[in-house]
């Protein structure tokens, strides 16, 4: 056990390296604060070293064969089978999620390595289209974008980063990846040793335990860098595309939400309560999917109100590793603080409280405000916590519009059991995905995930993803003499 911790180092061209910078990371558990490792923070000099090695490393990486991508990315898989158990171990450790939360990431991380194998040939494939001179033959080529940087967050770290890395690396690219220093160890350190047992070549992956304070935007502004994949705060989101745009670099941007949970009049009141709970107080509300607005017919709301609350109350909250923990930490106490203050403005709002958490340590258990305006501050607002908010609807259509009211657009869901009715106010809505009769917080490789307006730009999941990691080449072949005109 604790054979990621130990080593705690980076990895530039196939070696781990201690950062150099001088400076160093406490990377603690949320739950206990009990030291996980001491990382020693890479300088922007080791950064520059690794998109140069990454270059290099690329340009035979992107001449490999299908079949020796396939071999990397299934001794991957293997690496991940073998270590399952420490690695949802290690997830619920350092970022402070339950067992429950552990084992659904694991699973998802999975999901999109195996998908990988599916388009790793995708590189082999030539068209030829018609079309200009006679004895003109056009073929159309995909080739590797070339060096992708890939920064990844704090919440569901594993399968976050995963997301651009094997898409990178199945379609021939070279990655340098950033994760959030305080999970660098399972989103960093085991992805590393992945690579390295599957025989990866030097050069091909290379991580970074290191933080902006360090770095500034040399993950953005590198020269060599051809794509920027990240997933966090539309904020900071917004920042990176403004550098990817000045130098002309490609992004592929999933950012924050503010998820809708629509309870329309015809809804099944008891199965959208199970849900209910599931997609709000998944990881402790910290996921870009959760649902941040209850929005419920006034037919509905008082039912619903009293059924989720009582269920929300006996949710067992603390200590992450006991098995039964839905509800651990927060990850640290800066996301406790922002948290604590979506409670005061809940209730400087005129918000009615119907429950109010308790906090101990970084755990804090669930609240759920009642009467809640649609557009007021906190309901703008993203929580990332479990923080319920709960709206009401005088008609199904006030409730569609209600949810479209804000500046994001990731995910959504409504509840009805009319399905052609749910069906087409699901279309309408101006989300990037909407789920009828179930919660907010789906994924899969095989669908194109990604959001509208303010959460995002570009898609993940096959096949959508191989346009974006990846660029077409016109190659002309002028088979007979052409005559031109002078």
């Amino acid at each position: 056990m604790q054979q990621f911790e130990k080593v705690s180092k980076s990895y530039i061209n196939g070696k781990w390296v201690e950062g150099d910078s001088g400076r160093s990371f406490r990377n603690v558990n949320p739950y206990d604060e009990s030291l996980i490792a001491e990382i020693k923070i890479a300088s922007k000099a080791q950064t520059k070293e690794a998109f140069e090695v990454a270059k290099e490393a690329q340009k035979q990486w992107g001449m490999s064969t299908t079949e020796e991508r396939k071999t990397v990315i299934r001794k991957v898989i293997e690496y991940f089978n073998d270590n399952k158990d420490e690695i949802i171990q290690l997830i619920s450790r350092e970022t402070g999620g339950t067992i429950i939360k552990g084992n659904v990431e694991f699973s998802l991380a999975l999901d999109v390595i195996q998908e990988a194998l599916n388009y790793t040939d995708q590189l082999d494939e030539v068209r030829e289209v018609t079309g200009g001179p006679e004895g003109k033959v056009n073929k159309i080529y995909r080739k590797p974008l070339g060096v992708i940087s890939s920064i990844s967050p704090f919440n569901f770290p594993v399968n976050l980063s995963l997301r651009t890395i094997i898409p990178g690396i199945a379609l021939g690219n070279a990655v340098v990846h950033k994760p959030g220093i305080e999970v660098g160890i399972v989103a960093g350190v085991v992805l590393a040793k992945a690579f390295e047992y599957a025989g990866l070549p030097a050069g091909v992956f290379n991580m970074l335990l290191t933080d902006s304070k360090e770095i500034g935007d040399e993950m953005l502004e590198n020269p060599i860098t051809q794509l920027i994949g990240f997933t966090g705060s539309t904020p900071v989101g917004q920042h990176i595309g403004s550098v990817a745009g000045k130098h002309l670099k490609r992004v592929a941007l999933e950012l924050g939400g503010n998820s809708p949970f629509v309870v329309l009049s015809d809804a099944d009141v008891d199965q959208a309560v199970n849900a209910a709970v599931f997609g709000k107080f998944m990881h402790q509300g910290q996921i870009c999917m959760i649902i941040n607005r209850f929005i419920i017919h006034k037919d509905k709301y008082d039912e619903f109100l009293e059924k989720f609350t009582a269920r929300t109350k006996e949710l067992p909250c603390g200590d992450p590793q006991n098995p039964n923990t839905v509800i651990g930490p927060l990850i640290n106490k800066g996301q406790l603080d922002k948290a604590k203050s979506y409670i005061e403005l809940a209730k400087k709002e005129g918000a009615k409280i119907v429950l109010e958490g308790r906090v101990n340590g970084n755990v804090m258990t669930p609240s759920i405000f009642a009467d809640v305006n649609n557009k007021s501050e906190l309901a703008q607002a993203e929580l990332f916590a479990p923080i319920a908010m709960v709206i009401k609807a005088d008609s199904d259509d006030e409730a569609v519009k209600m949810a479209e009211d804000t500046d994001f657009g990731l995910s959504s869901s409504i509840f009805t059991t009319d399905l052609e009715k749910g069906e087409k106010y699901g279309v309408q809505l101006n989300a990037g995905m909407t789920h009828i009769n179930d919660q907010t917080v789906n994924d899969a490789p095989n669908v194109p995930f990604g959001g509208t307006k303010a959460s995002g730009v570009g898609c993940f999941g096959n096949p959508w993803v191989i346009d974006e990691f990846t660029q077409m080449k016109w190659l002309s072949v002028q088979t007979k003499e052409r005559v031109f005109p002078f």
